[in-house]
């Protein structure tokens, strides 16, 4: 009879405890690496001898007898350590050699630490049979088998070759297992990295050692990027990474890789591969990087982080919570380094990964400290500047105020700062409206403000200035309809006809409900005001035009409030059609003048 070690019980391990029963194959072909392990060990302490010992695992499919074996030449089992190891459930041997030879070095690590991985083969398994012969010559072979019940039989065997040998015989839900195609891709999916040869039927599996095994100093780019395809086969290249080596407060090695952006770049789904000692764990690691570094792509190995007992996530704990922290410091100190070194050279590379940082910077109070001055934004002169540098170079004219944008090219309204020699900062994301209300939290005095979202004193122009008051009125009364406030005013230059101001707190507002994708009325953000430049020959002529035909005035009015909201990118598609419809009109209006 089998001997429960805990409360749990086979029907529960088959059901209930791997989230995927794909992870059998991981879980047997992990403990045949290291049984093979352990006997290197007993080899390099003499106490056991095999020269020119060779490791293998093998993983046969029969489709006639509809069975999966896994055979390796490890250290193999007494009918004793059978009956020890197999017959009692959550009794690992692999934790018990540890404790007795403490395998710290790199090639000698040992996967298993649980015992009940054994027992993932009834997930897919209506019968397991165990062959097994020590390396101890006295030792006679063992046959275990069992139908996954609480009984089992164990007998003694002719001698066998030195091992284990686990024949399963399929069930009737499981027969994909039985396809080599498929049984090799799962196989290559957690073991490819497994330390011993690993052959599916004659094709060996497991040709390279992973890259973070290796030192900085003995890979290259290429290698760097070949190992990047390697976890990713269908990405694009990277564009830089970060290779770590971490010995405290934890033993962690790998590579984190900065994607390149692309249209399906996905929020809250991580993509970095846990591995333990070897062997891959999950993707779905959220527990252990903050959100915004799910953005990144790579490998991450470490022994000492806590799974659960079937390796398919993450307990929470201090160490998880630690390594979140020191993974942020790592990254942070790097890209200092690229920053410092050439800022020229980091510029494109920010360009691929401003996302993440201005992420991070929301989100992680001390990521914020240490990069806050790497991220960048491109000015109307086409520099690249952090915030305090533009401070900096703008606080004679702008104090603490700092103006930003976010057409593409130059917008009319931009001329009123360029003449003005006063330095704009494009936004090119969403995400810029919080980014820039997280830094007026941290610098009290500092304001930042849309170039239409007010009119700056720096802008206008009130030596000479004439109301119009007959005019403003007019205009008022032109646009009482559409709750729309209007202002004259004598702005420095008299190219700009007029711009729509939007209040900066109600645009906030509403990018922040663009980004999490939420629908609103155009009408919650319905303030808006219409400055006219009084100091424009383009508004003189309306208000000449307004005295003997008012309608046409309102018209031009009207057309010029849209112009403007369309150079603003503020013009709304219900209102496009009206917009066209009115150019038309005014163009026949012109053509009969004619």
């Amino acid at each position: 009879t089998l001997k429960i070690h805990s409360e749990n019980i086979l029907p529960i391990i088959k059901k209930s405890l791997y989230s995927d029963k794909e992870i059998f194959i991981r879980e047997l072909v992990s403990n045949a690496s290291d049984a093979i392990t352990k006997l290197k060990v007993l080899i390099e302490n003499n106490e056991a001898s095999f020269p020119n010992y060779t490791p293998e695992i093998r993983v046969k499919i029969d489709q006639e007898s509809k069975t999966i074996t896994i055979t390796d030449n490890g250290i193999g089992m007494s009918e004793t350590e059978v009956e020890t190891y197999i017959a009692q459930i959550a009794f690992s041997g692999a934790e018990e050699f540890v404790k007795k030879y403490d395998t710290s070095s790199e090639k000698d690590k040992i996967i298993g630490h649980f015992g009940l991985g054994f027992y993932s083969a009834f997930m897919v398994s209506s019968q397991v049979e165990v062959i097994s012969q020590s390396f101890k010559a006295d030792c006679p072979s063992s046959h275990w088998v069992s139908d996954g019940s609480n009984t089992y039989e164990l007998n003694r065997i002719d001698t066998q070759p030195m091992g284990t040998k686990i024949v399963l015989h399929i069930d009737e839900e499981s027969q994909e297992y039985l396809e080599e195609s498929k049984l090799e891709t799962v196989i290559k999916k957690y073991c490819a990295f497994l330390p011993h040869p690993l052959f599916v039927g004659d094709k060996r599996i497991n040709e390279k050692e992973p890259l973070y095994l290796k030192s900085p100093q003995d890979c290259t780019d290429e290698d760097y990027k070949d190992f990047y395809q390697q976890l990713y086969p269908f990405e694009p290249a990277p564009i830089f990474w970060i290779h770590l080596n971490i010995d405290y407060p934890f033993n962690l090695k790998g590579i984190l890789y900065f994607p390149k952006v692309t249209e399906r770049l996905e929020f809250g789904k991580c993509f970095t591969k846990l591995f333990c000692n070897r062997v891959y764990v999950s993707s779905d690691i959220k527990e252990l990087l903050p959100e915004y570094m799910t953005l990144l792509r790579g490998a991450i190995d470490s022994p000492d982080l806590p799974l659960n007992v079937s390796r398919s996530y993450l307990h929470m704990d201090k160490t998880v919570r630690q390594l979140g922290s020191h993974l942020s410091k790592k990254i942070s100190d790097k890209l200092n380094q690229l920053y410092t070194q050439d800022k020229d050279a980091y510029i494109p590379l920010y360009k691929e990964m401003e996302v993440f940082l201005k992420l991070g910077n929301l989100q992680d109070e001390k990521f914020y400290e240490k990069t806050k001055d790497l991220l960048l934004f491109e000015t109307s002169k086409s520099e690249w500047v952090s915030i305090s540098g533009y401070l900096e170079a703008m606080k004679e004219k702008t104090k603490s105020k700092v103006f930003y944008h976010i057409d593409t090219s130059e917008s009319h309204f931009l001329k009123l700062f360029k003449e003005k020699e006063i330095d704009v900062l494009r936004s090119t994301s969403p995400i810029d409206s919080h980014l820039f209300q997280h830094f007026e939290s941290k610098m009290s005095e500092v304001k930042f403000q849309r170039v239409d979202g007010g009119l700056d004193d720096l802008l206008t122009d009130n030596a000479e200035f004439a109301p119009k008051e007959e005019l403003l009125q007019f205009a008022k009364d032109s646009f009482k309809d559409l709750k729309v406030e209007v202002e004259l005013k004598p702005l420095s230059s008299s190219s700009v006809p007029g711009f729509v101001m939007i209040d900066e707190d109600q645009r906030r507002f509403r990018d922040y409900m663009r980004l999490q994708k939420q629908d609103f009325s155009q009408d919650l953000f319905g303030k808006k005001t219409f400055v006219l430049n009084a100091n424009s020959p383009m508004v003189s002529k309306i208000e000449e035009i307004q005295k003997n035909r008012p309608d046409l005035a309102k018209e031009l009015l009207e057309q010029l409030y849209d112009l403007s909201l369309l150079s603003q990118k503020e013009l709304h598609n219900d209102a496009l059609q009206p917009f066209l419809n009115r150019s038309m009109k005014l163009f026949e209006t012109l053509l009969c003048k004619e």
